[in-house]
């Protein structure tokens, strides 16, 4: 499994000496205390640390530069229990280049009527001290997340995890590499682009390796690894070996194991986390990888065919944002037209990732029209009911957007019996055609990332992280 490094966010409370050291120590206390119960709600993907409370322009900056000197650092979450004077904060959220969330939030949910004080106002000014800090971010145009509400309701530290999800992802782009073996495919517009402007954006880098190179590490492959990861996956999926001899089975299977296991080292060895395919160009290899594409992505890499490199990478972006959950590399195949039946069959030929199926994925071997090469083995599955979205990216040559509509996921009506691929069906939730009209007009490529975990607010917030404009169709 291709994991994410472990990573923290820092707490930073925001106040000021006005209001005397006593006040700073209950200020400290109860920042200590929201930190440690939010970490004990087991609600987060990933901890708090709590570091200090901020009083200056000084210690402001440097928290900062400290945050973002340390890696396993994904993000800053502040708060302003008191009034805490913005000039302070300019020069830290200048130099600040990662994530920020201000989480706009009160120590008690509710006013004490009967014992309240000006001591008590002297500490709890969160009311008016968000507005002031808020002030300097939007003067700054940080574009950080603003969550509002009490911090120990259930739903603010769902919002808290989905914008840490958020904030990894976009620390880990700038790590992401592609390698795509061969070119992408011949005439094709949609998935062309600009990879030095990709890797200046988001970080990406996207390397061309030859088929040939990849070929060298098939070949290498053992007999014996080969048998290992054959009988594991025997014990997780269904063999079915249909019309097809035990021992063309077995060998065509085996042949997706060599390149699953050649490929997973080519790219653990060259430090990529994403790759592409192009089954117009096959020299050398028997196979069109089908199930080793399939593995791989279960395993946590990116991956999209036809050389679609954006594609690839973006699919591993949202793997890392999603934990690797029911989150997968799609196309839109082919449609359902029929009024109350009005949907989309989505699928890919041989690599959707068995992440969303519903039923138990089967290992099948069938011919492929399309490539020239050996019939290759895939899992044939069928999808997952559920809320999801549809992201694509595209490059219009002056910017990139990101296009998604919600979707409602649904089990094909019938099976396809001459159709044995991973098989989802969906509908945009504003309707088969306003959908795939919004689609068309934005320029929405065939392939996308299809997810039941991710979220329009979360795409959104990506967006802002990295200024890129978000088409949300709704």
């Amino acid at each position: 499994m291709l994991e994410n490094t472990q990573k923290e966010f820092w707490f930073v409370t925001g106040s000021q000496f006005l209001y005397g050291p006593e006040a700073l120590s209950k200020v400290e206390a109860d920042a200590r205390e929201i930190v440690d119960k939010m970490n004990d709600s087991k609600s987060l993907p990933y901890p708090i640390v709590f570091k200090l409370v901020a009083t200056t322009a000084e210690n402001i900056t440097e928290i900062m530069k400290e945050v973002n000197y340390h890696d396993e650092v994904a993000g800053v979450i502040t708060w302003m229990h008191t009034f805490s004077p913005a000039k302070n904060w300019i020069r830290g959220t200048q130099l600040l280049t990662k994530p920020l969330l201000h989480l706009a939030t009160q120590f008690l949910d509710h006013i004490p009527y009967q014992t309240i004080d000006f001591d008590y106002m002297n500490v709890n000014q969160s009311a008016h001290g968000d507005r002031e800090y808020a002030f300097i971010n939007a003067r700054l145009k940080k574009n950080n997340k603003v969550i509002f509400g009490y911090w120990n309701d259930p739903e603010i530290q769902k919002q808290v995890a989905k914008w840490m999800n958020v904030a990894v992802a976009y620390n880990e782009s700038y790590k992401i590499k592609v390698v795509t073996f061969a070119d992408k495919m011949r005439n094709v517009a949609v998935t062309d682009g600009d990879k030095i402007e990709a890797q200046i954006k988001f970080g990406w880098t996207v390397d061309y390796w030859g088929v040939g190179d990849l070929v060298e590490y098939v070949n290498a492959v053992s007999e014996v690894d080969i048998d290992k990861v054959y009988e594991e996956l025997q014990s997780k999926y269904d063999y079915v070996h249909g019309d097809n001899s035990a021992e063309k089975f077995e060998k065509h299977v085996k042949y997706q194991l060599r390149e699953y296991i050649a490929i997973k080292k080519f790219m653990d060895e060259k430090g990529y986390s994403a790759f592409t395919t192009n089954f117009e160009d096959l020299v050398g290899l028997e196979q069109l990888p089908g199930l080793a594409a399939q593995l791989l992505l279960a395993d946590g890499y990116g991956f999209a065919g036809e050389g679609d490199w954006k594609t690839a990478a973006l699919v591993r972006l949202f793997k890392i944002m999603s934990h690797n959950q029911q989150t997968v590399f799609m196309e839109d195949y082919t449609l359902d037209l029929r009024k109350g039946h009005e949907a989309i069959l989505g699928s890919h030929m041989l690599e959707v990732d068995p992440s969303i199926a519903s039923d138990k994925p089967r290992v099948e071997v069938h011919p492929l029209d399309i490539g020239g090469e050996a019939d290759p083995a895939r899992l044939v599955f069928t999808g997952m009911v559920g809320e999801g979205v549809d992201i694509t990216m595209a490059d219009y040559g002056d910017e990139f957007k990101l296009i998604s509509y919600d979707v409602q996921g649904n089990k094909p009506e019938a099976e396809t019996p001459f159709l044995p691929v991973a098989k989802q069906l969906w509908t945009p939730k504003l309707g088969l055609k306003a959908g795939a009209e919004e689609w068309l007009r934005a320029g929405g490529g065939h392939h996308t990332v299809l997810s039941f975990v991710v979220d329009a607010e979360q795409i959104g917030d990506l967006c802002d992280l990295f200024g890129l404009t978000y088409v949300n169709l709704g």
